[in-house]
């Protein structure tokens, strides 16, 4: 069983210092790597599904979250008020949805421009208590996958049944399993605003969206948002515990609370939906979660070296270096490992987790085309290829992302 915190230091992904704090990991630069391929990912399958990015400042007035709900019904996992002189307090968010309603009200829009979908891979805050912080799973610094769909009532299931296609999308790519999913309700004594007909339109419009997607779920109680129930894409590690990971919300509380509206086509102002969803999380949590899942062999598109070149001896240096510069001009994350780190099957054990490895011998050096000698991780040898040819290969599968290494 693989424990993250554990591999992601061997493996040089992250780590942590008590001079920063528990709960704020630090990203080491093959950990970046990994980071920055999830984020460039979901930007890119965001940008197809229409969505268009803003950036948010991570600080807040503390006013924005009374007017959200967050300081009556959150504030217990917030930090702290800063005073910045005078009667001016701002507070780090716990919560990305405040700053999206502000920048949606700051422009008047029309029923034709809806549904108006705003995503952000933003920063946000927890005070979480020390003994719940644990590697990744548990920080009190999130980047979290964000987004805000506002769109009109009509539009809403439809938006929230989309999201749920791209959630299961991103699993499939990453190679991660949703275990189950959850319609999740509130429960007794909880800190939930009191509104039962939000509550009762919100619940009757999930379980539509649900049912049909055509996956099984349970209702549970006492896992909903403050404002209003969600669904959660359940995941587990290799111990069997649960997290969740992605979730879809129907808001009616927060368009009210920020007075958001649109013109509609009979020329007066309708209150807007706001549809909630996050298709990996927090990047800190799926990292974890994909670390555990494939012990460290990441799919080829998020492996921190996606192809490492073997020259046999130093006669093939020269050849490996020319093969090194076109793969890194072709975007790969490539790297040279020469007979000066040690033998050939050294070299080749020390490499196991990199998806493609292309050795050069003499024979291969000898052959037309600059032939070289392919090793795939999960143990196949398609034999001897074109170094040209393997660089478009890798590229391609690569540019496809999935779980697949070599087309037959």
């Amino acid at each position: 069983m693989h424990d993250h915190r554990r591999l992601g230091r061997e493996l040089d992904l992250f780590d942590t210092d008590p001079l920063m704090g528990a709960g704020l990991p630090y990203w080491l630069p093959d950990g970046a790597v990994v980071r920055h391929a999830l984020e460039e990912y979901v930007r890119d399958v965001e940008r197809e599904a229409g969505y268009r990015h803003v950036y948010s400042p991570v600080l807040g007035k503390r006013e924005l979250y009374e007017i959200s709900g967050h300081w009556d019904h959150y504030s217990d996992d917030m930090f702290p008020p800063m005073d910045l002189g005078g009667a001016e307090q701002v507070v780090l968010r716990p919560s990305l949805c405040p700053h999206h309603a502000l920048i949606y009200r700051s422009r008047s829009h029309s029923y034709r421009e809806l549904p108006l979908r705003m995503a952000e891979l933003g920063g946000m805050y927890r005070a979480e208590l020390s003994g719940v912080l644990g590697g990744l799973t548990r920080v009190r610094a999130i980047q979290l996958n964000d987004a805000h769909i506002f769109c009109t009532l009509d539009q809403a299931v439809d938006e929230a049944r989309a999201a749920l296609k791209l959630i299961a999308r991103a699993y499939a790519d990453m190679g991660i399993r949703a275990v189950r999913h959850r319609l999740s309700l509130p429960g007794e004594g909880g800190k939930y605003v009191a509104d039962p007909a939000l509550w009762a339109r919100a619940t009757a419009l999930l379980r539509e969206v649900l049912d049909g997607s055509g996956v099984p779920y349970e209702a549970v109680e006492g896992e909903a948002a403050f404002y209003g129930p969600k669904i959660d894409v359940q995941i587990a590690d290799p111990a069997g515990r649960e997290a969740t990971l992605s979730t879809v919300q129907i808001d009616f509380h927060q368009p009210e609370r920020f007075d958001l509206h649109y013109i509609g086509p009979d020329g007066a102002k309708h209150r807007p939906v706001m549809v909630h969803r996050s298709i990996i999380g927090s990047v800190e949590r799926v990292v974890a979660h994909l670390i555990e899942q494939h012990g460290g062999a990441f799919p080829a598109w998020l492996a921190p070296v996606q192809l490492l070149i073997l020259p046999v001896a130093e006669a093939q240096i020269g050849q490996a270096e020319k093969i090194l510069a076109r793969a890194r001009q072709m975007g790969l994350r490539a790297e040279l490992a020469g007979p000066e780190h040690g033998t050939l099957g050294a070299r080749v054990r020390a490499a196991r987790l990199v998806p493609y490895q292309a050795v050069i011998g003499e024979r291969e050096a000898a052959a037309d085309g600059d032939l070289v000698a392919v090793r795939l991780r999960d143990g196949r040898k398609p034999g001897a290829v074109p170094a040209e040819e393997l660089v478009a290969r890798i590229t391609a599968r690569v540019a496809a992302r999935g779980l697949e290494l070599w087309d037959v």
